[in-house]
């Protein structure tokens, strides 16, 4: 494989492949190259949501702040500005054609170049090595980023055909959302190709095999702070990594958490963090599984920053994590169940887990006449206050990410690095082609 801007990546190669020339180094002869691949997303995920979400877990009666996985496995950062022609600031559909194939691309473009033309993904490239393939993520499959690694179109809107799409792609694993973009006629297709539908989280037990087609909502999962499993993605990725580690000649993964940048975009912090930990404990799952499987490679990262999220606002130097912990509901669900009630003020002030004074419950009060999206905006701002958040923006930010690793050469991931420089280093890992 001919790679661009190889320079930083090689360094780090050196730095656990001491043996090899700098003018000759070939990655395959690495005693430490991988078996499976998983990659792991937070969409939106910028600096400061794995900082928040450590203050946000952290126990206040203990003397040190404790660590999350985020701090154990952080190795480097990764810039995300797009193909020249969309500028700095990257979107979903870009970023995650840059993590799927390692080329820039238009703001939009699902695993296409800049001209339109398809690019090879990695999933299509561990396909060619007979190796197993999946996704499993929080919202629709056809969005943005599982899209990018599992089809190609020249716009993420295209939903219908990206799902379409998807079919060629051969993935044995597809879980997540989006009931809505799957005709009949289109399941027809699946199931005749071997997939098991099922649209039930429970029906996952029943499955023991490759191939499943998974889609367990409308569009996306339901919340974390509003679901009755808060571990529904870990669940998705236990069950990844069953099916796919069949597989004797390996795999790779792709596990989103899609809802985070969801969050973000809503400047709902509540609901963000909840996010976070459903994300950082799919994670987790990962982790003990290369415990036991030391021949896995991981790799996270974000695809961009979203809202310009800040842990302390309005000049004051404090963040109120207790206030944010006694929240039980996101600010959505909060104002649905305001507008239907009569007695709404009693179930506010116990789904918020604090009291609202005089001069918000009138704030609320007005914004209640005016309907829910209005009393769900008014809820984040008074949740923001008391617990000083700041955002900057309802979009993306050009900020670089982090990157987190772990396995077997998890050490190229380390330093300063762009998006594409992630898929090269994990393309140039795939086994050889005999």
């Amino acid at each position: 494989m001919t790679f661009r801007n190889t320079f930083t990546w090689v360094l780090s190669a050196l730095a656990v492949l001491p043996l090899y020339a700098t003018a000759n180094i070939d990655i395959h002869q690495a005693p430490s190259r991988p078996k499976n691949m998983i990659i792991m997303v937070g969409d939106g995920m910028g600096p400061a949501y794995t900082s928040a979400y450590r203050y946000f877990q952290d126990n206040p009666d203990t003397e040190e702040i404790e660590q999350t996985v985020f701090d154990r496995l952080l190795v480097g950062m990764a810039s995300t500005y797009p193909a020249r022609e969309s500028g700095y600031v990257t979107d979903s559909a870009a970023s995650a054609t840059a993590l799927a194939t390692g080329f820039k691309s238009y703001n939009g473009a699902i695993a296409v170049d800049i001209n339109k033309r398809p690019l090879t993904t990695i999933m299509q490239m561990a396909k060619a090595r007979g190796m197993s393939t999946g996704v499993a993520v929080t919202a629709q499959v056809n969005h943005a980023t599982p899209a990018a690694f599992l089809a190609h179109n020249e716009s993420r809107k295209n939903y219908e055909a990206i799902a379409a799409d998807m079919l060629k792609s051969d993935a044995d694993v597809i879980l997540g959302g989006g009931q809505k973009y799957f005709s009949e006629a289109l399941l027809s297709q699946f199931s005749a190709k071997g997939y098991q539908h099922i649209t039930e989280l429970a029906q996952l037990d029943s499955i023991t095999q490759p191939k499943v087609l998974g889609l367990f909502a409308e569009v996306q999962l339901p919340w974390v702070i509003d679901d009755t499993d808060a571990n529904t993605l870990s669940k998705l990725t236990q069950k990844s990594l069953d099916l796919l580690s069949q597989n004797e000649k390996g795999f790779v993964l792709l596990v989103e958490g899609s809802l985070i940048d969801w969050a973000g975009h809503n400047n709902d912090i509540a609901t963000a963090m909840a996010e976070m930990q459903g994300f950082a404990n799919a994670i987790e799952v990962v982790e003990q599984y290369i415990r036991q499987h030391p021949d896995t490679l991981l790799v996270v990262t974000a695809d961009h920053n979203t809202g310009g999220l800040s842990i302390g606002a309005n000049g004051e130097y404090q963040w109120d994590t207790k206030l944010l912990k006694g929240i039980s509901a996101s600010p959505a669900s909060i104002a649905t169940h305001a507008i239907a009630a009569d007695d709404w003020q009693a179930g506010v002030n116990q789904q918020l887990g604090f009291d609202v004074n005089s001069t918000e419950l009138q704030q609320l009060t007005n914004a209640r006449m005016q309907g829910k999206s209005t009393l769900e905006v008014a809820l984040k701002k008074i949740i923001d206050t008391r617990s000083y958040t700041g955002w900057t923006t309802s979009g993306h930010t050009g900020v670089d990410v982090q990157v987190f690793a772990m396995g077997p050469a998890a050490d190229l991931f380390k330093g300063n690095q762009d998006n594409t420089h992630i898929a090269e280093k994990m393309m140039s890992l795939l086994p050889k082609i005999n």
